[in-house]
């Protein structure tokens, strides 16, 4: 299992790291792709199928998300507002009464979720430097999980959330925060634009801590629609969305850190 997973890790991250670097519309496109993916895991898991209206409304509002994040006007606005009554009316014309509030909550949360929390990828790739702040995003991220779940694994004994997640562990979650200081500290070492300073360790900080959430965050959701893994697309990890929900946390807090803190 762990050669399965650091296989499919190797796969991604090499052909990712090459992306992120030259930046241009291959990185939108992955962004767009990697959010219309997740977003079907994310319908997926409440039961609706591919041809449900609602998840063809919600993957076209993803997809909508990402594209007004390339421009300097904020439609965000917009977006969310033209998604709550379209939603609606969709629902007025293509579903039955019963059940619809429900679907029609998951899929606005959805939109939200998914296309709004990863569109922060796109302005965060065109601040100054950043394409070094989009590795160090994705790299603490990745420290933060590997760490948690090989020091959990091999030191873990005091159950953190149970109800949630019965696999995490204290010494897990103590392991992912502590990595992900060191990470943030060594990649600033490492890439060009950013200096090491203390508010790279307090990044590095928020990142231990929002990486986890998130991750707690999509357990929470997964266990309250009985489903284990979210797909099926990434083995070893399971569907993408399960790999997506750190880095869905992460990529808002360091947008934001680097626009109010760092910038």
């Amino acid at each position: 299992m762990i050669r399965k997973r650091l296989l499919t890790a190797l796969v991604i991250i090499i052909p990712l790291i090459a992306i992120i670097w030259f930046g241009g519309p291959a990185y939108s496109l992955t962004v767009a792709i990697v959010a219309a993916l997740g977003a079907l895991e994310f319908y997926g898991m409440k039961g609706l199928s591919m041809r449900h209206p609602l998840t063809l409304f919600g993957l076209v509002w993803v997809l909508l998300s990402i594209l007004c994040a390339h421009f300097e006007a904020n439609y965000t606005l917009l977006v969310l507002t033209s998604a709550v009554v379209f939603s609606l009316i969709w629902l007025l014309f293509c579903s039955t009464v019963e059940g619809a509030a429900a679907n029609w909550a998951w899929s606005l949360t959805g939109i939200i979720y998914i296309g709004w929390m990863l569109s922060h990828f796109i302005p965060l790739r065109g601040v100054e430097g950043g394409r070094d702040w989009v590795f160090l995003a994705l790299f603490t991220t990745i420290a933060v999980d590997t760490a948690a779940f090989f020091v959990g694994r091999a030191w873990g004994r005091h159950s953190l959330w149970s109800k949630v997640s019965p696999g995490k562990t204290w010494e897990g979650t103590i392991g992912g925060f502590l990595s992900a200081i060191a990470a943030s500290l060594i990649l600033a070492a490492i890439l060009p634009t950013i200096a090491v300073c203390w508010q790279v360790a307090v990044l590095g900080a928020l990142i231990g801590v929002f990486a986890q959430l998130g991750d707690l965050s999509e357990s929470m959701l997964k266990r309250s629609t009985g489903v284990k893994d979210a797909g099926w697309l990434m083995p070893g990890h399971g569907g993408l969305l399960d790999r997506l929900d750190s880095i869905l946390f992460v990529v808002v807090v360091v947008y934001y850190y680097v626009i109010w803190v760092v910038v």
